[in-house]
């Protein structure tokens, strides 16, 4: 499985940004994908997922509202479009594939990971 973000970057308070998450080697339409996010210091929690063969999506509450999940399924590639960004979502934004069950948005229950894209917002 091969997990690849882009996207991040540094903006200001209140701008866009589109994270994209492309996926290889792997049964995409089978398992749920997600995004997950860092700050320094603290967990990695996931913030938004979805399945991409039935659509059904998951957020945050700190993110409900403000960021969507979506996908193109003839390229694999699952997006993360967040709006109204604010300094406390200053973070390295993470892909993630197949969640075994449990509580979505841990870490511990997803089986495959990116290497992460940072996003800075000031």
């Amino acid at each position: 499985v091969q997990l690849v973000e882009s996207g991040g970057g540094s903006v200001q308070d209140g701008a866009s940004l589109r994270l994209s998450c492309a996926v290889s080697e792997y049964p995409y339409m089978r398992h749920c994908l997600g995004w997950f996010r860092q700050a320094p210091g603290e967990e990695r929690d996931g913030i938004a997922a979805m399945w991409p063969g039935g659509g059904s999506t998951y957020y945050s509450d700190s993110v409900k509202g403000r960021f969507t999940i979506s996908q193109d399924k003839a390229k694999k590639i699952v997006y993360l479009q967040m709006k109204m960004l604010k300094p406390e979502d200053t973070a390295m934004y993470y892909c993630a594939a197949e969640w075994r069950g449990g509580i979505w948005y841990q870490q511990d229950v997803w089986d495959f990971w990116g290497q992460g894209t940072q996003v800075t917002v000031s």
